[in-house]
């Protein structure tokens, strides 16, 4: 009968520990020895432990940024009228704020738990809070303090130079002899973010949606989504990053951009042109008033002052004409007009040009196939890189299983079985992705027949298609905007680079190289 009193009576206890950092939770051994240590307090106690809570978050100070310590207190809750003592290991694992130390302290009054602390006697007389406060304000100093040294020695860090924050994408840090913890690239992460920004720096990349394209198509970049996505947002932040650029900053501290000691992945001139598209926003849609009645309006600059040409219909005395004419103030031309079928007429000339001979389209059709080919041939490197990341991640479950059988905390436990389910996603995005990476057969003719048309004969694509369909063949043929002269009519034409390719093929003399080589004859020794 007096065992089951005793039973009865048994004092109920929850046990709360803290580190600072999943990392410490990971691969450190506080929350363990936290929880022994507790144990132990509560055994020589008498207490029955009923609960563990821990946490990996430091919090700020304030105890409900805490995710262990909300659910101590809502377990409190969802059991009231019980009588709870909630041990802490050290009196700065329950607050290093004073101000909060105290709003938790009633908080588990409210709830009718006590707190004991097994480096600090608690006491409930006006001499032990004023101790109790003193100590918790001791704590606050010591936070506050080791803050500042952080910052310092941070903010020092960034003004000779180095890095300090995360590593950004495409770098890791490393220890240096010199130079102490560097960023290094981050291979190959690191040249796929340098082409793309320098493909977004030079044009050959026209949005951030080709952008994000173009991350997402490559298997070595990290993506944000379990379905292989590049979110806008992050594409944003790769592109306004100075650190690419081989510069750091840090504004928040007063410290202005200075050049770094890492290496950079692109130029500052290519950084320069990226924020300069980036301030200049998105690209101006087609003007609404170009139709088919002129086709050629805002294509056709004015050679005496280099802007686009507008355009008009003139009524007459029987019939209503068709004019081009420059518009800009100044200009030795302005309200000048010229003719319809002359500005027309010269254009679709200069596009009849471009048409190849059917030797130059055989080579051109050739030149595809060996792009298609060295394509093809990256396609089955990334797959291979996929299949070495694949293999990388089933190392790592390994490791993590062999852990998990090791283990005997609880809360290390479910960490490990959460990077588990974490890596079994990735894997099976790998291996979704190294399945239709590689294109089938038969795709070349499907990818290349619409260039393949185009190269053959522009103008006959220009001359039956609608107004976007002409716009589209105009940009595809000339790399700037033709420029023309009511005296000579148009200038040379700047054209695109295949048909530069072609047109420099047509007018080349190509011989084979003779026997005697192409250095000139010697006299023997």
């Amino acid at each position: 009968m007096n065992n089951n009193n005793k039973n009865a009576q048994t004092q109920k206890a929850i046990i709360y520990c803290r580190v600072s950092s999943t990392k410490q939770k990971i691969e450190g051994s506080g929350l363990e020895s936290q929880e022994h240590r507790c144990r132990q307090y509560a055994q020589q106690h008498g207490y029955d432990v009923e609960a563990v809570f821990p946490d990996d978050a430091s919090g700020g100070g304030d105890f409900m940024n805490r995710p262990g310590m909300v659910a101590l207190l809502s377990y409190l809750d969802a059991q009231p009228g019980k009588d709870y003592v909630i041990i802490f290991d050290d009196l700065k694992r329950f607050a290093r704020d004073t101000e909060f130390h105290i709003k938790l302290r009633r908080e588990f009054q409210l709830r009718g738990a006590r707190i004991e602390c097994l480096n600090f006697r608690l006491d409930d007389t006006p001499e032990g809070k004023f101790v109790e406060t003193i100590f918790a304000a001791q704590g606050e100093l010591e936070r506050e303090q080791n803050r500042r040294q952080v910052i310092q020695k941070m903010k020092a860090r960034v003004e000779k130079g180095y890095a300090v924050f995360a590593a950004p994408t495409g770098y890791k840090y490393s220890s240096d002899r010199e130079h102490g913890k560097i960023l290094i690239r981050d291979e190959p992460v690191a040249s796929i973010l340098a082409e793309a920004l320098e493909g977004y720096a030079c044009g050959h990349l026209q949005s951030q949606g080709e952008v994000k394209r173009f991350l997402e198509s490559k298997p070595a970049f990290p993506k944000d989504t379990p379905e292989g996505e590049v979110r806008f947002q992050r594409v944003n932040r790769l592109l306004i990053q100075m650190t690419y650029a081989g510069y750091v900053e840090a504004p928040k501290w007063g410290v202005a951009p200075r050049k770094g000691h890492h290496e950079p992945l692109i130029s500052i001139e290519s950084y320069e042109k990226i924020q300069e598209r980036l301030r200049g926003g998105a690209k101006a849609p087609m003007r609404k008033d170009i139709n088919e009645d002129f086709p050629l309006r805002g294509f056709v600059l004015c050679d005496d002052c280099g802007q686009p040409m507008t355009s008009c219909w003139s009524k007459g005395r029987s019939k209503h004409y068709a004019y081009y004419l420059c518009d800009t103030r100044g200009c030795e031309s302005k309200r000048k007009s010229i003719s319809r079928d002359v500005i027309e007429s010269g254009a679709s000339d200069i596009l009849r040009s471009l048409q190849p001979t059917k030797q130059l389209f055989e080579l051109a059709k050739a030149m595809f196939k060996d792009a298609w080919n060295l394509r093809l041939a990256q396609a089955h490197q990334d797959q291979d890189t996929m299949t070495k990341q694949i293999k990388a991640t089933e190392t790592q479950i390994e490791t993590l299983l062999e852990r998990i059988i090791e283990a005997e905390n609880a809360s290390v436990i479910r960490a490990y079985e959460a990077k588990i389910g974490k890596l079994e996603r990735e894997k099976a995005v790998l291996l979704s992705n190294a399945d239709k990476i590689v294109p089938p057969k038969g795709r070349l003719e499907e990818f290349i027949e619409p260039a393949l048309n185009f190269l053959a004969n522009p103008w006959n694509i220009y001359i039956n298609g609608g107004i976007a369909l002409k716009r589209t063949v105009l940009k595809l043929a000339f790399a700037e905007p033709l420029r023309h002269s009511r005296e000579t009519g148009y200038r040379t034409a700047e054209i695109t680079f295949p048909f530069k390719v072609l047109a420099g093929v047509k007018g080349d003399r190509c011989e084979m190289v003779g026997p005697e080589g192409l250095e000139p004859p010697t006299k023997r020794l």
